[in-house]
Formats: C-alpha cells, sequence, structure tokens
C-alpha cells in the first residue's frame, strides 16, 4: 500500500469530490436549479462529505480523523436521503437515482471499513510525535 502524504491520495477523498461534482451537474443541468432550498442542501451535503475527509487528514491525529471520517459518513447519508426527495419530485430519472445510490452506498461502506482499519492501529498521529 503506498503511503499517502496528502488527502489529495486519499481514493474516499477523490471518489467524494466526484460525487460532489456530479451532484453539482444536476444542480445546473435540471429542473433542480429552480429549488433553490434542496438545491443548496444536497451541494452542502455532498461538499461536506468531501471536505470532512480533508479537514479530518489536516488535524494530524488518528483519533480526529476518524471523527471527521464519522461526519463525513453521516453527510454521505444526508446526500443519499437528498437524491430520494430529487428522485420523488422528477429531478432525476430512476437509472441515476441508482446509479448515485449505490455509488454512495459503496463509499460509505469504505469509510466505515477505513474507520475500523485506523481504531485498529495504535499510531495515535503526527501531532502526538
Amino acid at each position: 500500500m503506498a503511503t499517502i502524504n496528502r488527502f489529495e491520495d486519499l481514493e474516499i477523498w477523490q471518489e467524494a469530490r466526484r460525487l460532489a461534482k456530479e451532484v453539482h451537474n444536476i444542480c445546473v443541468e435540471t429542473n433542480l436549479k429552480s429549488d433553490f432550498r434542496l438545491k443548496d442542501q444536497i451541494k452542502s451535503s455532498s461538499g461536506s462529505f468531501m471536505d470532512n475527509i480533508a479537514e479530518g487528514f489536516e488535524r494530524d491525529g488518528n483519533l480526529e480523523f476518524r471523527q471527521f471520517l464519522s461526519i463525513s459518513k453521516g453527510s454521505a447519508g444526508e446526500t443519499r436521503s437528498q437524491l430520494y426527495r430529487i428522485l420523488d419530485y422528477g429531478y432525476i430519472s430512476e437509472v441515476k437515482f441508482e446509479t448515485m445510490k449505490v455509488d454512495y452506498e459503496n463509499l460509505s461502506g469504505k469509510i466505515k471499513n477505513f474507520i475500523s482499519y485506523l481504531n485498529k492501529k495504535d499510531f495515535k498521529g503526527n501531532k502526538f510525535q
């Protein structure tokens, strides 16, 4: 496994970034662009998803990183819930919804597994050296 020196090296951050961009595209390419409150909510939660991974990594502490990963996982659930509303309101197709739902579920699972991995490590982080 390669050494991770920056949050940009994390596969989970890269995938969260891709999904945030996909959400943004839905917000500008569909009638969701006129549903200002829901548009702002889903853009915020999908952005929070990737931002919390970055913030936790930059804190240089394993415990804090795990906490921020947990918050990020929560934002993934929030975004997934909002995708249901976007589907129900007719802004996206069932196919688009299913694809994105599965992507968010898979990434949420990867974050859960990463948290479990970090829970088993004795390394506390650079800030404690």
